[in-house]
């Protein structure tokens, strides 16, 4: 910073100084063309007078008016794109005036929410008409709210003496979105569903109605009669009949966000993760899944199903941060305490311990049904926490990464 400040202080200095060496040049062949004379003098001086008049036109090039557009190649509705991809960016720019002009180089700051900025520079060389285009690919992006600084622009003359900067606001804001995993089947949720709302053994069409409610993959052990074949003979792969749902106990998925429970950002966006897969599979069997999320800014969403509802969660999971200072347990009692008994309770942490146990069995106190889905690194810690949940008699996953989600959920682990 200090080096940065000094550099900034000199460069006004720096430009008098040109700005004198010009002069004195222009000066200095004048009068050696007023005291010597002759053709040598006289051509000195024509030639020092009209790069002065070059350098001093310089100031209007037209680089401070320069027009542009930006606009997003590879980000859906030019708004979002999912956490780990790069976005490819192309600005159009169109610079005023006659002024020669050599190069243009261009930078541009991309902001997170956070405060970080990433720099992208670029150079380039305007056609004959003062147009430019350019392309560049950001670095993988990481879930959040970006937004576009002023994109600056900055041309020098020939012998690289003066330099000029233009601005150009192009405010735009681009959402990464959690990456997602989809989700074939969630074994325990409908094992769970099956026992909260039968006594006896039953198949999972009594819970349902005879209305169509769509299509979905083929689960096996589906009936014949659920099979459906147009939709098979089109795709070439086993599809069924999705049929409303009856009643079903509300499902709740409780995002962790205490900052102390989090060692690295990875393990944070793993658990957003995780959160967004889950209410994405909800929505496409059309379950209906609340979310505690509780921060700096808790939020609460009741239990629903449908576009609007995956929309808004979604929204939030942009933006969400581990930056919670009150633990789990707290969380719970202010948004759980009245929830209906036998409602399905997720919770997403990378608690464990005695701490753990204490909030399932509270949980289990309230006649709900808790399940923890573990989310760390450390093996040795996962297949610790899987057991002493099972002797607890708790329904548990432990994951280190995304693709290990869907194998977990479906029984398979």
């Amino acid at each position: 910073m200090r080096g940065y400040a000094i550099r900034k202080a000199m460069q006004p200095h720096r430009l008098t100084l040109k700005v004198w060496a010009v002069a004195g040049s222009f000066f200095g062949s004048l009068c050696f063309v007023l005291f010597q004379g002759g053709k040598l003098a006289l051509m000195l001086f024509v030639i020092v007078s009209i790069l002065s008049i070059y350098l001093l036109l310089g100031k209007w090039s037209g680089i401070r008016k320069t027009a542009g557009s930006r606009q997003l190649m590879n980000a859906e509705h030019e708004t979002t794109i999912e956490a780990g991809s790069s976005l490819n960016v192309s600005m159009h720019l169109q610079i005023p005036g006659i002024w020669p002009i050599p190069y243009v180089f261009v930078k541009e700051r991309l902001f997170h929410k956070n405060n970080t900025e990433y720099t992208y520079e670029v150079t380039l060389v305007p056609d004959w008409k003062r147009r430019g285009i350019f392309e560049y690919k950001t670095h993988p992006l990481r879930r959040g709210f970006y937004t576009f600084g002023k994109t600056e622009c900055v041309t020098e003359d020939i012998f690289g003496l003066f330099e000029h900067t233009g601005y150009i606001e192009l405010p735009q804001q681009v959402a990464v979105l959690p990456q997602i995993v989809p989700i074939r089947e969630w074994h325990q949720f409908h094992q769970m569903m099956k026992g909260t709302n039968h006594h006896s053994t039953t198949t999972r069409a009594v819970r349902e109605t005879t209305q169509i409610n769509g299509v979905r993959e083929y689960i096996y052990g589906d009936r014949l009669s659920r099979i459906h074949w147009n939709a098979t003979a089109k795709t070439g792969t086993w599809k069924s009949k999705e049929f409303e749902r009856e009643s079903l106990p509300k499902t709740f998925v409780v995002l962790d966000r205490h900052s102390q429970g989090y060692t690295e950002d990875e393990q944070f966006e793993l658990a957003v993760s995780v959160c967004a897969s889950l209410f994405h599979y909800g929505a496409s069997r059309s379950f209906a899944l609340g979310l505690v999320s509780g921060g700096a800014a808790s939020q609460f969403f009741e239990p629903k199903h449908g576009q609007q509802h995956l929309k808004a969660v979604t929204q939030h999971l942009i933006g969400v941060e581990a930056d919670g200072t009150y633990p789990l347990r707290r969380i719970l009692k202010e948004y759980v305490q009245n929830v209906a008994p036998g409602s399905f309770v997720t919770v997403i942490s990378p608690e464990h311990g005695e701490s753990m146990l204490a909030v399932l069995h509270w949980l289990k106190q309230l006649q709900l049904n808790p399940c923890h889905i573990f989310v760390s690194a450390d093996p040795q810690r996962k297949e610790h926490w899987l057991k002493s949940l099972k002797s607890a008699g708790f329904v548990g996953y432990a994951v280190s990464s995304l693709a290990e989600l869907p194998v977990m959920l479906g029984g398979r682990s």
